[in-house]
This record gives C-alpha cells, sequence and structure tokens, in this order.
C-alpha cells in the first residue's frame, strides 16, 4: 500500500527558507509524476506544486512560483521541496502525492486520493 512521511516543516520567520521532504513507498516511486499540496486552517486543501516521474517537468502554482522548487531522487524515493521568501500566507500543513498526470495549466491527477501522509506543518510568523 502506499505510504508517505512528509517532514521538514517548522516554524520560520518571513523571508526565510525550509526545505520539506517526503518519503513514499508501496508503488514504483520512479513511475509516478509527484505533487506538492498545502491546507491552510479554514481553507481547501490547495495545490502546490507537482514534478514529473523524469524531473523534466515542472509547474507550480502562481502564489509560490519564483519562491519555491520541487524535486526529486528516484534512487532514494523521496520528494523535495524548498521554500525560500516564506510569507505568512505559506502557513499550512503541506503533503506529498503521487499523480498520474498533470499539465502547465495548473490541471491535476490524484493516483492514490486516498493516501495522504500525516502531513509537516510549515508556520511562517515573526
Amino acid at each position: 500500500q502506499v505510504q508517505l512521511e512528509e517532514s521538514g516543516g517548522g516554524l520560520v520567520q518571513p523571508g526565510g527558507s525550509l526545505r520539506l521532504s517526503c518519503a513514499a513507498s508501496g508503488f514504483t516511486f520512479g513511475g509516478y509524476a509527484m505533487g506538492w499540496f498545502r491546507r491552510a486552517p479554514g481553507k481547501e486543501r490547495e495545490y502546490v506544486a507537482a514534478v514529473s516521474w523524469s524531473s523534466t517537468s515542472t509547474h507550480y502554482t502562481e502564489a509560490v512560483k519564483g519562491r519555491f522548487t520541487i524535486s526529486r531522487d528516484n534512487a532514494k524515493n523521496t520528494l523535495g521541496l524548498q521554500m525560500n521568501r516564506l510569507k505568512p500566507e505559506d502557513t499550512a500543513m503541506y503533503y506529498c502525492a503521487p499523480l498520474q498526470r498533470f499539465g502547465q495549466n495548473g490541471f491535476y491527477e490524484l493516483s492514490e486520493p486516498n493516501a495522504w501522509g500525516p502531513g509537516t506543518q510549515v508556520t511562517v510568523s515573526s
């Protein structure tokens, strides 16, 4: 079964940086696109970024474009998210998930809709 474990979150001041990681197992990691999502209190889950299986394609939601960088290491079954110049509105629980597909218009399709991990909390505050 699909297992996802997010880590790396924490408390950081505005303008600071964090690097999130996602450890995946239970599926052929290198055969799937992967995405990062987040959910802030009182809001629905929001798509953040995606990367293709080979890292040849990436996409970012406009809110994080230019500040976040998604990456993956297929040999280690891990997904990363480098978060720079963080803003208070980035505060949320962050989750990773395998994707069947995604597009440059922000479209995505989850491959395992019920396989969310525990998430990792990112809090941006002074």
